[in-house]
């Protein structure tokens, strides 16, 4: 099976920048597009960030141009980076993503998407 793991959450002085992790790990077979969400409390999920197979990074309103997002070259764990933080980006973050799993040594299933427990990443006002 497929495991996606978030880390780097925890409470973020205002104004301090954010790096999250998420790492993707089992049998896979190819992962595609990887993508961070949040829900800040009350709210709901919005799309943060998100990484194409080819590394396009579309942007989103969301993310008002200080959220970035990356992945490392085996393309199974996508970084999220956020500057100067607010009260405004308190909120559960969760990774997803698109994975296609091994069926055969040359051969993958039908891409699905996976999602981790997400990580909270707290700003006091």
């Amino acid at each position: 099976q497929v495991q996606v793991v978030e880390s780097g959450g925890g409470t973020v002085p205002r104004g301090a920048p954010l790096t999250l992790s998420c790492a993707v790990s089992g049998d896979i077979f190819k992962v595609f597009n990887m993508a961070w969400y949040r829900r800040p409390p009350g709210k709901r999920r919005e799309l943060v960030a998100k990484i194409s197979f080819t590394g396009r990074t579309p942007s989103f309103e969301s993310a008002k141009g200080r959220f970035t997002i990356s992945t490392n070259s085996a393309r199974n764990t996508a970084y999220l980076r956020g500057t100067n933080l607010g009260p405004e980006d308190t909120a559960t973050y969760s990774c997803s993503a698109i994975v296609s799993t091994r069926t055969s040594p040359f051969d993958g299933s039908t891409p699905r998407t996976y999602w981790g427990q997400g990580t909270q990443v707290t700003v006091p006002t």
